[in-house]
């Protein structure tokens, strides 16, 4: 039965006399530590528990007209520990960065109960090591992530995608050079083809934010290199829901094309400006992979006993 902690103290106890006994400890369901601590508008920073969805805290940022930009998939289920945990991103990433780009603060639980904190409430915070960055992407093995301060952005008044078909991948691999040439600044950087793509196998799409008058301009700029249907980010959604394994794979944005054709047809969405593929079929490019040798080493700092899940 998953653990579901109702306090700091009760997560405190269940992972001190797990330690104690050296019993290893598995998923643990912190949605009942969802508060939003505090909310400073004015100073455009939030302090949330780990267990808030992230859906619930943009419905609360965006009382005030405020958001963290972060957009990964099912960001509607998943949990602030979550997103941090595995530093999950989505098409948002190439304009805004992912949550370790607006993460100034961190609580966490480690495993023999000890509470510590990193980083402050405050975006201006340079006061001792940053130890917050050692959790982001870390599965929990080497702490439960409690808390997190957060730098925030404004809603951006205006925000439109606009899409163009490329029926091939020499013409998909031209319009992306001519984006990267151009004076455009998209939040918003894609390439896919998904499995309902028909005669056009592959999409070039940008995301533009901003005042009204910002992004008209950068449309018709768009509009001048070929990039002129409205469209959405549906495609994201569409291509997670389609049943198909994903596997990642990071490349330099150089060789993107290239990466494409070793696809070999497989569905897949691309981060054209960053160089991240997700895609079905079978494994190209090799596994990622931490380096073992500093992780165990982390590990045997932080959870001696090993009671926590281990870095995959």
């Amino acid at each position: 039965m998953t653990p579901k902690p109702s306090s700091v103290a009760e997560l405190q106890r269940l992972l001190s006399e797990a330690s104690a006994r050296k019993a290893r400890v598995g998923r643990i369901d912190l949605t009942s530590l969802n508060r939003v601590v505090a909310h400073t508008p004015e100073d455009m920073t939030a302090t949330v528990e780990a267990g808030i969805t992230l859906a619930a805290l943009q419905a609360e940022l965006g009382k005030h007209r405020q958001r963290l930009p972060v957009d990964p998939p099912g960001g509607e289920r998943l949990t602030i520990g979550e997103v941090i945990d595995t530093h999950a991103s989505g098409p948002r990433r190439f304009g805004y960065g992912t949550v370790r780009d607006y993460l100034i603060g961190l609580t966490v639980v480690l495993a023999d109960g000890t509470v510590i904190k990193s980083g402050g409430k405050v975006v201006k915070n340079v006061a001792g090591y940053d130890l917050a960055k050692l959790f982001i992407g870390g599965q929990g093995s080497l702490g439960v992530v409690l808390e997190a301060t957060f730098k925030l952005r404004p809603l951006p008044e205006s925000e439109q995608f606009v899409r163009a078909a490329c029926d091939t991948l020499e013409k998909a691999e031209k319009l992306i050079d001519a984006v990267v040439g151009s004076e455009l600044t998209p939040m918003v950087f894609d390439l896919h083809r998904l499995a309902s793509s028909g005669p056009a196998p592959l999409t070039v799409v940008l995301g533009f934010a901003g005042t009204r008058e910002e992004v008209e301009w950068q449309l018709g700029r768009a509009g001048e290199l070929g990039l002129k249907e409205a469209c959405s980010l549906d495609y994201e959604a569409e291509f997670r829901a389609s049943g198909v394994a994903s596997h990642r794979w990071s490349v330099l944005p150089s060789r993107l094309a290239g990466a494409v054709r070793e696809l070999d047809g497989a569905p897949f969405v691309a981060r054209a400006g960053n160089g991240i593929i997700y895609h079905g079929g079978a494994r190209v490019g090799g596994r990622e992979t931490v380096p073992s040798a500093l992780m165990t080493r982390l590990k045997d700092a932080f959870d001696p006993g090993h009671i926590l899940p281990e870095m995959q």
